[in-house]
């Protein structure tokens, strides 16, 4: 299912590496594929039911921690997360919370789609937050590609 699925360095264009700083966390995968990073980044945000249970377990674990439950409002969202910055090759979506502050960028750039994680942890509620959902978060983002690589096959077929 995630063959076409790779582990990549940040692309050095990328809005996001503005962000990075020694310390944060960043990774980032790609696929195949010519869509658009809007239409990219709305099929990477439509969570499956078994991640929607996993956002739900999520609510249910941080609420008592006060931490945003559905993010910031905004004019614009990526499902969850308020734009920040938008343009045909990259889409960053994202917010600051008490424990971290969190992006993912989304680029379509020579017929490939990436997406990219960045996590700069406040404290050790922070770290312990992303060492608890690591394991999720990677299966997450590399279905979340698989599913815009297999829109792209189902579109082309």
């Amino acid at each position: 299912m995630f063959k076409d699925v790779k582990a990549i360095e940040l692309p050095t264009d990328s809005k996001l590496q503005g962000f990075v700083k020694h310390g944060d966390f960043l990774d980032c995968y790609a696929t195949h594929s010519p869509m658009p990073a809007r239409q990219a980044a709305e099929i990477i945000t439509d969570f499956p039911q078994w991640a929607q249970s996993l956002l739900l377990l999520r609510k249910v674990v941080t609420s008592p921690f006060g931490l945003s439950q559905d993010g910031p409002d905004a004019d614009d969202k990526i499902g969850p997360f308020p734009v920040e910055h938008s343009s045909d090759e990259e889409v960053i979506a994202g917010f600051n919370d008490k424990h971290l502050n969190f992006r993912v960028s989304v680029i379509a750039k020579d017929g490939k789609v990436s997406l990219a994680t960045w996590v700069h942890p406040h404290n050790i509620g922070g770290k312990f937050y992303l060492a608890a959902i690591m394991p999720f978060h990677i299966l997450i983002s590399r279905n979340a590609l698989a599913r815009v690589a297999n829109t792209r096959d189902s579109a082309t077929a």
